[in-house]
């Protein structure tokens, strides 16, 4: 059976910092976001103006100085995924048994400090209990695991300030 290629969807490495407290986990990136070469690229979506409430990341800022302030708070950035059969853009869309899982117990063995792992919204959480948890054994004992709203547009309903209060309850410094 021949694959259409334009449905394969592949991920971007973690953004990393030395040093990390948070890691915040999506599902995969979107197609937006894969044509842009950056995380949460949509414009609807809500992921990086949270980002600028909480820590002065906002879209305001080009890419590449968002990702810096959020290394300076700590904030890693990463997928579930590497790769995956997805025709568009939506998790539900994602094949069943066509999937690659990222090397997150490698992450979390880097980085023993971690205090919080974010899930952008349930099927990232889900996908992370299901491709990662029984291989981690011990790498996450202490670490918070939170499943916060979608930023998604696709995830609609929660407004801005209901998605905005839950992030910020989950990832205020401690």
């Amino acid at each position: 059976m021949e694959r259409n290629r334009s449905d394969w969807a592949t991920g971007f490495p973690p953004v990393e910092p030395r040093r990390a407290r948070i890691l915040i986990l999506g599902t995969l990136p979107s197609a937006e976001s894969i044509r842009q070469g950056q995380y949460y690229a949509h414009p609807r979506n809500a992921f990086w103006p949270i980002m600028g409430e909480l820590f002065g990341a906002g879209r305001d800022l080009p890419y590449a100085a968002r990702l810096r302030k959020l290394a300076a708070q700590g904030v890693m950035l990463w997928d579930v995924l590497q790769a995956a059969h997805r025709p568009g853009s939506l998790d539900a869309a994602i094949h069943p048994r066509r999937r690659t899982a990222n090397d997150l117990p490698g992450l979390l063995a880097r980085h023993p400090e971690l205090e919080t792992i974010a899930f952008n919204g349930g099927t990232a959480e889900a996908l992370f209990r299901q491709h990662v948890t029984a291989t981690c054994g011990p790498l996450f004992d202490g670490v918070a695991l939170v499943r916060l709203p979608s930023t998604s547009p696709a995830h609609a309903s929660r407004t801005f300030a209901q998605k905005l209060a839950a992030w910020r309850k989950a990832l205020a410094p401690r």
